[in-house]
C-alpha cells in the first residue's frame, strides 16, 4: 500500500490517505489529496511499484496513472521511468516479485533525487536573489504551493524562499490564495507558519496593488510543465502575475527541476491545460477527499451558472526573468539555454 498526506484535508486536519491499489491512487491524484509536479511524479513511480507487488497488469496502471492528470509532466516522467526498470528486470529473466523490487527501488531512487534536486534549487535561487537583489530584506510573492507539499525534499520555489528566511534575508512572504481551490492560503500558509516565516495572505486580485505600491521585490512560482521554447505551465493565475512583473520591472523567476521540461513539447501553445469541475468555481466546500458521503457545499453562483475552470495558465518565455533548476540557471530564457543546460542532466533521458 501507499500512503499520502491528504492534502485536500490541510490545514485543519493532517491523515494519512491509504491507498492500497492503483486505482485509488489515481482518485488521489484526480480530487488533488496528492498534487504538485515533483511529488507527482515520485507519486507516479510509486504506483507503477504497487502495481507490480499486487502482481496486477503494470503496462494498464502505468496508463491509468500516466492519464490521471494532463499537464503537469513529472507524473509520466515517474511513471515511464518505473515501468521501464520493472519491464527491463523482466526481460532479463528476473521473477515478477524480483522486477517489482526493482521497481520499488527505482521510485525510491526518483524520491531521492527530487530531495537533492530541491536542495540544489533553493541554493541556485538564493544565489540569484542575491544577484539580482543585494542587501538582503526581499519581499517575495510566490502563487499556489511549491513547498515541501510538493517535492521529496523542500520544494521549489518555496524552498528558495525558505532559504532566503533561514539566511536572514527574507522580510516578508507574500501568499496568493490561490483560487478557486486555495493552495495558497490552505497549503503555502501552512508551510510557512511550520517555519516561521513572516508571511501574509492576499487575495488574487489583490497582487496590482501589492506591485504599485511597491511592495514586491521578486515573484517566484513553481512549475507542472516547460516547454521547449521556454514556456511555463503553472497554476491558473501565474501569467498574470507575469505580466505585472514586466510592467513593474520585478524579476519574475520560475523554480522547477529538470524533470519538469519537456523537450518535446515545442512551445506554450502545445501545452495541454487542465480543464476542470465547474463546481469549484460555482460551489464553496471543503474538498476532503478522503472522508466518506457528500460534504455540505455552499453555492456561490446561481444554479447552472456555466464556468471556465481552468487548472494552468501559460506564460510565455519573454516575461520570464530566470528559470532556476538542480542543474543551474537559465537567463534570459530561450529554447536554445533550455537545452543546452537540460543536456547536463541525466534526469531527462526518459521518453
Amino acid at each position: 500500500m501507499l500512503v499520502l498526506l491528504d492534502q485536500t484535508r490541510l490545514p485543519a486536519e493532517e491523515v494519512g490517505l491509504v491507498c492500497t491499489d492503483v486505482p485509488a491512487l489515481v482518485r488521489a491524484i484526480r480530487t488533488l489529496a496528492v498534487r504538485g509536479a515533483p511529488l507527482l511524479g515520485i507519486a507516479g513511480a510509486y504506483g507503477v511499484a504497487l502495481a507490480a507487488v499486487r502482481g496486477d497488469d503494470v503496462a494498464e496502471a502505468a496508463g491509468l496513472l500516466e492519464g490521471a492528470r494532463p499537464t503537469a509532466v513529472n507524473l509520466g516522467y515517474g511513471v515511464r521511468r518505473a515501468a521501464a526498470v520493472y519491464g527491463a528486470a523482466l526481460d532479463e529473466g528476473a521473477e515478477p516479485q524480483q522486477a517489482a523490487a526493482v521497481a520499488l527501488a527505482e521510485a525510491r531512487a526518483l524520491h531521492r533525487e527530487d530531495a537533492e534536486a530541491s536542495r540544489r534549487m533553493a541554493q541556485y535561487g538564493l544565489a540569484l536573489l542575491d544577484e539580482l537583489l543585494p542587501g538582503g530584506g526581499h519581499q517575495l510573492l510566490t502563487h499556489c504551493n511549491s513547498g515541501a507539499l510538493v517535492s521529496g525534499g523542500e520544494g521549489t520555489a518555496f524552498a528558495v524562499a525558505l532559504g532566503a528566511h533561514r539566511a536572514g534575508r527574507l522580510r516578508r512572504l507574500w501568499v496568493d490564495e490561490t483560487r478557486p481551490l486555495l493552495q495558497g492560503s490552505r497549503l503555502t500558509a501552512y508551510e510557512a507558519a511550520r517555519n516561521g516565516m513572516a508571511y501574509s495572505l492576499l487575495t488574487d486580485n489583490a497582487a496590482g496593488s501589492l506591485f504599485a505600491a511597491g511592495e514586491v521585490d521578486a515573484v517566484l512560482i513553481g512549475a507542472d510543465r516547460i516547454a521547449a521554447d521556454g514556456s511555463v505551465a503553472n497554476k491558473v493565475g501565474s501569467y498574470p502575475l507575469a505580466v505585472l512583473a514586466k510592467y513593474h520591472h520585478v524579476p519574475f523567476i520560475v523554480v522547477a527541476p529538470t524533470t519538469t521540461v519537456d523537450l518535446e513539447t515545442a512551445d506554450g501553445a502545445s501545452i495541454v491545460v487542465e480543464q476542470r469541475s465547474g463546481r469549484e468555481v460555482t460551489e464553496l466546500t471543503p474538498l476532503r477527499a478522503g472522508s466518506a458521503g457528500e460534504t455540505a457545499r455552499l453555492l456561490v453562483a446561481p444554479p447552472g451558472t456555466q464556468s471556465y475552470n481552468p487548472a494552468f495558465d501559460i506564460t510565455p518565455p519573454e516575461l520570464i526573468t530566470a528559470i532556476v533548476t538542480e542543474e543551474g540557471v537559465v537567463s534570459p530564457v530561450t529554447g536554445v539555454g533550455l537545452a543546452e543546460l537540460c543536456a547536463r542532466s541525466s534526469q531527462i533521458t526518459i521518453s
